[in-house]
């Protein structure tokens, strides 16, 4: 064991007894009084989105009622911004709840795993290390969002959060009366300025346990900034400093005793805690707010995660039998795309993933439908000499790159050659909770071409087709079988997962088959139910409604459903109206089959796993791998959906066994819900959720609902635990990722256990990695065993792109096995934090009225020069952000040799004010204001700055409004020109 190794796991020990907070609480869970991290994220996160709707809305000419302020839920602000029409338009939030939790379980995170790292919460007065880390964080998130990759951009952003909110709660910025937030945290090219000298005392023991005045006097005079020193192990800190404070900050029992910090009610400053909040919640929304310039608000929503659709996913096959399939996959996404473009139910992204052999990649991953099409158009069917192909090295690249809880469509005819990542894309499965469904052609016996042009017979294994089964029900997915001939009508599943707020009913898998009776509940929020049905030509069913009426598999339509077959796939289309309540579906068949009942309905559920951490803070954090075998469990609920519910009963059930574990329901508030299990046994389960709800709709008859989570939640005995100092790597470097496997008994690591145990270590890049092959818990290791993985990011690797790791330990007999997943952000330090400088060249305006009938005649316009300077990395792009006008750019060379980007702007009167942002190539930006002032007399102004530059048009761009046509012989105004950077 490593000594970092000895001490985390040390440290470990004492958080999970103590649960040691070092900031405001992570999740706050169980203090109702204080405010923690994660409600600090999500109003932030809120406001500023419906901050930029409502900027929106007011472009478009659109009202926005929505008051915002820290009450706001998430489904309003989905609401509020949606574009959907009328107020019954069916909206799912869960991508909205899925990515805010992303970023406050990422904020958690900076407290469980980097909690002794002073610069992660500005503790020991370490301010330029806390700002290097925001700087260098947020330079990663622009730089993400870029490239789409929204993921990681979300684990980041939160993690950077959490070190920007704790200054509000570990220094004295609020004790000294500030009101604004430190803008200099998140400008790194200001200075930090009356920071408290290394050797200048700043605090005095507090008097008989209240720590109310102990900062001494000077510090408030001076208006000097300090934070409270803090230490597990030492009571060590330099002479006459603030301490942290509490029970666990050796450091505050010596002189001066006690702390500073505001990290809730009952802290050693818990009077100014709702202050610390109040401000770390604007700070946020200040970093956000510098995100959105950068990014732009298109897809600065998209980082927040507003959507009301799903992603559009496919990996396709491309070797040389697959011409016709790759026609098929082509013209049923581009009916996908031309039935919903430009709609608010237009997929949410495009991800394409081609695979061959050996070949697989690159992922073509975009917003922009006209480019998916393109990509998809360049399919060829070549090559494939032998059999299988890299379908799982192909579907590995799209779990890491689709959003969480995607849908995944793989179009092969072939088994996977590369089988061993079987296990690793499993753990992606669960990580991301994303469906696979797999679109097989041929059956399990086929005939392929060869390279040389001839035909040779080839079939499919059992085993081989079982791998694709065995993925699509670990992801809730689907294993759809047909001939080549018939595969165009078995592609209405993708038509359906296309639908808005698709959300699973009930499904199980029988594998053996066996008869059997299933019920599932239709309710009044529930619309175009959907039941799909495979298994062999020889299975039959019968379908039953609440009221008796039943239809039986004879008959293709009837009075309950319609539905059609295609090779080992039954669509049902059920006919519910007026018909909620227990229905029931009996399958008959010896051989596997599955079961699925989808519909559409705004009301659904997303999980988390959590690990609770017992103590005087209590809290949780979100975890990792799998449940532990025999152990308690808790899992975080959030209900979606603006409809009002009320949640009965979740439970953990096993239609193998069946086998059902009920959980015990606490509620957060705000439909959240806190679910613990106790001594959850061996088995591979689903999340049951169900409850009772009324609808404002024409069918509002109270019925009982239920849901399903399509992941399947596995158990082990193993527990497997792996944590990096960072989540952001350079390009050039190697990282060091040490890991820890443990035998578990009842949900306890077991000190007496010994084993050796397989370890596998992949990444999604293919990026040069080592790790052992195995690990040992030996006799008196405390049953756990330690490791290390190394991750070499090479130097071609760009700015803003990302690498998942997987790690898996397997026991001997491979019976068991557990995982970590890591994801990283590949970023380059940051070289240039200097904002994009503006000198204004000229302004010239005839507006004299204000007046709605006479400003459509009248004109201004102003001409400006933007720079970046020499050592920049020059300006990449200059937006209107408020002004609806034309913005034409030109590029000229000044006087000492930079890139000069001269601006000219014209618009209507009508519309007297310009903001524009100016972005660098390192994502500094700076906004420049221009307020045209109307003027009802006829005196002609002129104003005008000399710029230095040497003429000679690069290149020149146009965008706005109407071009303009302004005379010389209009009425010059004086146009009053604000510029302000920030």
């Amino acid at each position: 064991m490593t000594s970092r190794q000895a001490v985390i796991s040390v440290v470990m020990v004492v958080l999970s007894l103590t649960s040691v907070t070092l900031s405001f609480q992570p999740l706050g869970l169980f203090d109702k009084k204080s405010i923690s991290h994660r409600e600090i994220t999500q109003r932030a996160v809120l406001r500023k989105t419906a901050e930029v709707c409502r900027d929106i809305a007011a472009s478009n000419g659109e009202g926005f009622s929505l008051t915002i302020d820290n009450s706001l839920s998430v489904d309003e602000v989905q609401t509020a911004c949606s574009s959907a029409g009328t107020s019954t338009s069916l909206r799912s939030s869960v991508t909205f709840h899925t990515s805010i939790a992303t970023m406050f379980f990422s904020n958690a995170d900076v407290d469980f795993f980097l909690f002794l790292s002073p610069v992660h919460h500005f503790d020991d007065e370490s301010f330029h290390g806390g700002r290097d880390l925001i700087k260098e964080g947020v330079h990663a998130v622009k730089k993400s969002v870029e490239k789409d990759n929204f993921i990681i951009g979300r684990i980041t952003l939160g993690s950077i959060c959490h070190t920007l909110q704790d200054f509000y709660s570990h220094s004295n910025w609020i004790e000294l009366e500030n009101t604004v937030p430190y803008s200099a945290l998140i400008r790194p090219d200001r200075l930090l300025k009356n920071l408290a000298g290394p050797n200048t005392p700043t605090c005095r023991n507090c008097t008989g346990g209240n720590c109310d005045d102990n900062l001494l006097p000077e510090v408030k005079k001076n208006r000097l900034i300090t934070s409270g020193y803090f230490s597990l192990t030492s009571s060590v800190k330099p002479p006459g400093k603030c301490s942290h404070g509490g029970t666990f900050d050796r450091t505050s029992r010596r002189d001066p005793v006690g702390g500073i910090n505001k990290d809730s009610i009952g802290s050693d400053h818990g009077s100014l805690h709702p202050k610390a909040a109040d401000l770390a919640v604007i700070a946020t929304m200040e970093l956000l707010e510098d995100i959105r310039i950068v990014v732009g608000d298109e897809k600065f929503l998209r980082l927040m995660g507003l959507s009301q659709s799903s992603a559009l996913c496919l990996v396709i096959d491309t070797t040389g039998s697959m011409s016709d399939d790759i026609a098929e996959a082509k013209e049923v996404s581009f009916d996908i795309i031309d039935s919903k473009k430009g709609t608010p139910y237009e997929p949410s992204a495009y991800i394409l993933v081609p695979f061959n052999d050996p070949d697989f990649g690159p992922v073509i991953r975009t917003t922009d439908a006209d480019v998916f099409k393109a990509s998809i158009n360049k399919l060829t069917a070549f090559g494939g000499g032998d059999f299988p192909e890299m379908s799982l090295s192909g579907l590995q690249l799209a779990l890491t790159s689709a959003p969480p809880s995607s849908e995944v469509f793989v179009f092969t005819d072939a088994p996977a050659k590369d089988a061993h990542l079987k296990s690793a894309i499993t753990a992606l499965i669960e990580s991301t909770k994303s469906q696979i469904t797999f679109m097989l052609t041929g059956g399990l016996a086929r005939r392929r071409r060869r390279r040389d042009g001839q035909s040779a017979a080839r079939a499919m294994s059992r085993s081989d087709a079982q791998l694709y089964s065995d993925l699509a029900q670990a992801s809730g997915g689907q294993n759809i079988q047909v001939t080549k001939s018939d595969f165009s009508l078995a592609t209405s599943v993708i038509r359906d997962s296309s639908a808005s707020a698709v959300v699973t009913v009930f499904q199980v898998v029988k594998n053996p088959g066996k008869p059997e009776n299933f019920t599932f509940n239709v309710d009044t929020l529930l619309s175009n139910v959907t039941a799909y049905i495979t298994g062999a030509s020889s299975l039959t069913f019968s379908l039953t409604s609440p009221t008796g009426v039943s239809q039986s598999s004879t008959q293709s339509i009837g009075p309950l459903a319609s539905f059609s077959t295609v090779g080992n796939l039954r669509r049902l289309s059920l006919n519910t109206d007026n018909q909620t309540g227990l229905w029931q579906i009996t399958v008959i068949s010896s051989n596997p089959y599955s079961v699925k009942i989808t519909g559409q309905s705004s009301v659904n559920f997303i999980y988390n796993l959590v690990e609770a951490h017992e103590g005087a803070h209590a809290d949780f954090n979100q975890k990792e791998g799998r449940l532990l075998s025999g152990g308690n469990a808790s899992i975080l609920i959030t209900v979606t959906g603006s409809e009002p519910v009320s949640v009965t009963e979740i439970m953990l059930y096993d239609n193998s066994g069946p086998t059902t574990v009920n959980g015990s329901l606490q509620s957060l508030g705000r439909n959240n819900f806190l679910v613990t299990f106790s001594g959850v046994p061996a088995g591979k389960f689903v999340l049951l959720l169900k409850g009772e709800g009324t609808s404002t709709s024409s069918r509002s008859i109270a019925a009982s609902f239920q849901r399903q989570a399509s992941t399947e939640i596995k158990t082990s005995i193993l527990s497997v635990t792996a944590q990096a100092d960072s989540i952001i790597i350079e390009p050039r470097t190697t990282i060091l990722i040490p890991f820890t496997v443990a035998i578990t008994t009842n949900g306890v690591v077991s000190d007496s256990s010994t084993g050796t145990f397989t370890v596998r270590a992949t990444n999604d890049r293919s990026y040069t990695s080592t790790s052992p092959s195995s690990v040992t818990i030996e006799a008196g290791s405390g049953g756990k065993a330690n490791g290390t993985v190394t991750l070499t990011v090479p130097a071609s690797a760009e700015t803003g792109t990302d690498v998942t790791l997987t790690i898996e330990a397997e026991n001997a007999d491979a019976s068991d096995i557990n995982f970590a997943v890591l994801r990283f952000s590949i970023a380059s330090k940051v070289s240039d934090v200097a904002r994009p400088v503006c000198q204004v060249v000229s302004t010239l305006s005839n507006c004299i009225s204000s007046s709605s009938s006479l400003c459509a005649s009248s004109q201004w316009e102003f001409i400006a020069n933007l720079t970046d300077g020499i050592n920049g990395t020059g300006i990449e792009s200059i937006t209107i952000r408020r002004g609806n006008g034309t913005l034409n750019t030109s590029i000229v060379v000044g006087a000492e040799g930079e890139n000069v980007t001269m601006v000219t702007y014209s618009a209507s009167c009508c519309s007297p004010t310009v903001e524009l942002a100016a972005v660098d190539g390192a994502g500094n930006a700076g906004i420049c204001v221009g307020q045209a002032r109307i003027d009802t007399t006829a005196a002609s102004i002129t104003t005008a700055t000399t710029a230095s530059v040497t003429t000679g048009s690069v290149s020149t761009t146009s965008t706005g409004g109407n071009t303009p046509n302004i005379s010389q012989s209009l009425w010059i105004i004086l146009l009053s020109l604000i510029w302000k950077f920030f």
